[in-house]
């Protein structure tokens, strides 16, 4: 009766309750439950299960470059990185409220592991998450608009609640790629939430995205009550030896 119960369990796709009654059968302890508590403990099983399947699709559909976590930043005092503040941004509710978050700094200092920490924190709390680097996402967006699937390109990135913009600024935007910002910007402005890092400081973006009028309502939209994080000190590539951005 329990191997096919066992069965049935596996065809219903109910992997946790199948794991949690085949281990407590091996075990013995299914003796040691009364049968609501058998009951409850299949359940959370599942359910647990479920949660953390979901998670890892959540992660792999956000295509992180990095597997960042809050709890391996490193806070040394040169890089003037707020502890305070990477806990409160780490509860995500700056998502909630629409808000954008600035990561700027030198090459190799760690923005784009802070950036990807705090996205892994929001696709474990259930966000959806994308991250991209700059150049790639408006080079596939130059594609996008020659092969006629450009509005279901930004179609997907704005159904993300949080999209992460790794190196911006590294190249001037000509006058394609400055209109695909734009439509980006003004579709997720007000109903979601951006995390942008960049080896400039915010100052000098207004110079990389060009022609002013879009440059000013691309910048009111973005920088507007932004959270800001300015990394200092040199680069950690420099000092380890190690990959850029690959340190925290």
């Amino acid at each position: 009766m329990n191997t096919s119960t066992l069965d049935k369990l596996r065809k219903m796709k109910f992997f946790g309750m199948f794991h949690a009654f085949k281990s407590s059968m091996e075990t013995g302890k299914t003796n040691d439950y009364t049968a609501d508590e058998l009951l409850a403990h299949l359940v959370d099983a599942e359910w647990d299960d479920r949660q953390n399947r979901r998670i890892e699709r959540t992660i792999l559909y956000a295509r992180f470059r990095y597997k960042a976590s809050i709890e391996d930043v490193h806070y040394h005092a040169d890089r003037s990185i707020d502890r305070n503040q990477i806990m409160r941004l780490a509860d995500c509710t700056f998502v909630d409220r629409f808000e954008n978050l600035l990561i700027t700094g030198s090459t190799g200092i760690g923005k784009s592991y802070i950036a990807s920490a705090v996205g892994y924190q929001a696709c474990v709390l259930g966000y959806r998450v994308l991250y991209t680097s700059t150049p790639k996402l408006f080079a596939k967006l130059k594609m996008a608009k020659a092969d006629g699937s450009y509005m279901k390109e930004l179609a997907k990135i704005e159904r993300q609640q949080l999209l992460i913009l790794d190196d911006f600024g590294i190249q001037p935007f000509d006058a394609q790629s400055r209109a695909a910002l734009m439509e980006i910007i003004e579709d997720r402005h007000g109903k979601t939430s951006l995390i942008i890092t960049s080896q400039l400081p915010v100052s000098k973006w207004f110079e990389v995205i060009g022609e002013k009028t879009i440059a000013d309502a691309i910048l009111d939209r973005i920088v507007h009550d932004a959270h800001r994080i300015e990394l200092k000190g040199e680069s950690m590539r420099r000092k380890r030896n190690v990959e850029p951005e690959n340190s925290h």
